[in-house]
């Protein structure tokens, strides 16, 4: 599971329980990745333009994001998972069935982002106990961008 001979500072064990958050984070993030993206392809309605140009900006940031996050795993020398199954297990993002109305997609995508940002609040106590500021700057960034996103969102209800 773990790469051999990795010395950055921080104790194995560590590493492990901070890569550990992040794959939690990760699934989240990709899970919701995939919903802003499925929203973005199948949105209708009077704000149809301007819903599908904001989901088109905040998957493209996910993906990023998803990269980033899976690449801080691999950093810390443990396997990033890759599959829908280890996203579905690790994930506290609900999908949904079918295609809700466009009100609906907001709320949905607000508490999306709202529980990224409470899974961000649980791996961040975890890398500042390991004293792993890559990290730690990491989860402090996509707090910020997560609860901004949350807060446009709920603005748009």
């Amino acid at each position: 599971m773990n790469m051999p001979n990795i010395d950055i500072g921080i104790k194995t064990g560590d590493r492990e329980k901070v890569a550990e958050g992040l794959k939690r984070l990760l699934a989240d993030s990709y899970t919701l990745y995939l919903q802003t993206h499925n929203f973005h392809w199948n949105v209708t309605g009077p704000q149809f333009r301007e819903l599908h140009l904001m989901f088109e900006e905040q998957y493209t940031e996910l993906a990023t994001a998803v990269d980033e996050i899976a690449e801080r795993i691999r950093a810390l020398g443990v396997h990033a998972p890759g599959t829908y199954k280890e996203f579905a297990r690790l994930s506290q993002i609900q999908e949904v069935d079918g295609v809700p109305e466009a009100a609906e997609m907001l709320l949905t995508l607000t508490r999306a982002h709202e529980q990224v940002v409470k899974t961000c609040r649980e791996v961040l106590p975890l890398a500042q106990e390991a004293e792993d500021e890559s990290t730690i700057s990491l989860v402090s960034d996509r707090m910020v961008l997560h609860e901004k996103t949350a807060w446009m969102l709920r603005s748009m209800q």
